[in-house]
């Protein structure tokens, strides 16, 4: 990938407002990939082309997990699922720009499997805060695609408040009692392990105060409810009811813990609804080449051609700001520019998903085209984990 010049960050509508010393430590980032970046990006790509056209994909999503169990044992034998996770846990270490463009490139082909809900966010969490003893049960299952975990902690009374944590964890002096409910938990059908907060002390709403608890999906007490969501994939509500934490299995942790596991997820996710935009607008483009009314190609249209330029200078303002948030320098510069470029895309890919749908006409919204498909994706990323207000709020404070 050659150098990229982002001063056209500054000059389109609604934009995240950087200063001249981001705008030029941006000029001098160099975003070429490493070996093994090229490695991963294309094993993505091949992956893409073998295993997903529109009819597979629908069988995929269609299933009771909402993804293809075997696709994930293979994503986890050609490193994409370890690529995420630290050379010292299992995995390859794979830096932000490497794993940006894996993302991009998985978004392009509409990938159910969900490497973001229970790699990057859930995995990465287990591997940060779990006791060695643990990690060493687990760490070698998680990297190899044989087991899956998944981050139970939004409640139904939070909305957009991550520190609204309402599940108790009560010591009983063998172990600890969990009592509570999950509303949200996205991939988490047929997960092994739930990485579950509940507040130890304190009040709902209270950053301090909370910890974590790995809970197998079938311990006695734990309730599940699977759930769709807007882009078919398969969420689950959970339950506990007076559920016993063996000492092991205490994660200790804090909230800070999950915001910073939250966050990691956004940063794919943009990354991913990069791809997506990216399907998109050419898919249309493609459509309105061949597409012939009154005798002449849609794509002849001035009206046509003005909207399809002022996509794709949606999705060059997208890259921007993406490539910005994966050269920052520290975590309070990438915290900040994680949350402007969130807040910019999970708005501009969905009035981009409604633009290439309408250009379409009714056939957009059908089943058979892919169009309708990447923009229900697009949805669901723009809401999770918190909406792009939030994110720009989260933007402002930083």
């Amino acid at each position: 990938m050659a150098p990229i010049l982002l001063s056209s960050v500054v000059t389109l509508h609604n934009r995240p407002k950087y200063g001249h010393h981001e705008i030029e430590s941006a000029r001098r980032v160099n975003f070429d990939l490493s070996e093994d970046d090229e490695m991963l990006k294309a094993l993505a790509e091949r992956f893409v082309a073998d295993r997903y056209d529109p009819d597979q994909r629908r069988g995929y999503l269609a299933g009771e997990t909402g993804f293809s169990a075997e696709n994930w044992q293979l994503l986890g034998e050609l490193g994409l699922i370890g690529g995420q996770f630290a050379e010292a846990d299992g995995g390859l270490g794979i830096g932000p720009v490497g794993l940006a463009t894996v993302f991009e490139a998985l978004g392009r082909g509409l990938v159910v499997e969900p490497l973001i809900e229970n790699a990057a966010v859930a995995g990465r969490l287990f591997a940060g805060v779990a006791p060695s003893a643990l990690k060493d049960e687990w760490m070698d299952r998680l990297v190899m695609g044989q087991a899956r975990v998944a981050l139970a902690h939004r409640e139904q009374a939070a909305r957009h408040n991550l520190c609204w944590v309402e599940t108790s964890a009560r010591s009983n002096g063998s172990g600890t009692i969990l009592n509570g409910s999950k509303s949200l938990v996205p991939a988490g059908a047929g997960a092994d392990a739930y990485i579950v907060s509940a507040r130890i002390s304190g009040a709902a709403g209270e950053h301090d105060g909370v910890a974590l608890f790995l809970v197998d999906s079938t311990a006695p007490g734990v309730s599940v409810r699977p759930w769709r969501l807007v882009d078919g994939s398969v969420a689950v509500a959970l339950t506990f009811d007076n559920v016993v934490v063996v000492p092991e299995h205490c994660l200790g942790g804090s909230l800070g813990d999950v915001e910073a596991a939250l966050e990691r997820g956004v940063f794919l996710g943009c990354a991913e609804g990069l791809g997506i935009m990216e399907k998109l607008h050419a898919d249309t483009l493609e459509y309105l080449r061949t597409r012939r009314q009154f005798g002449v190609a849609l794509g002849s249209f001035q009206a046509l051609q003005h909207r399809m330029v002022a996509q794709y200078a949606v999705l060059e303002q997208a890259r921007a700001l993406l490539n910005l948030a994966t050269m920052a320098e520290t975590s309070a510069a990438r915290s900040r520019a994680i949350a402007g470029a969130r807040a910019y895309i999970a708005n501009a890919s969905v009035t981009l998903g409604h633009e290439m749908i309408q250009m379409h006409g009714g056939m957009g919204v059908t089943d058979e085209l892919i169009i309708g498909h990447g923009h229900k994706r697009l949805l669901m990323l723009s809401r999770w984990p918190e909406d792009a207000n939030a994110s720009l709020d989260r933007y402002a404070a930083v």
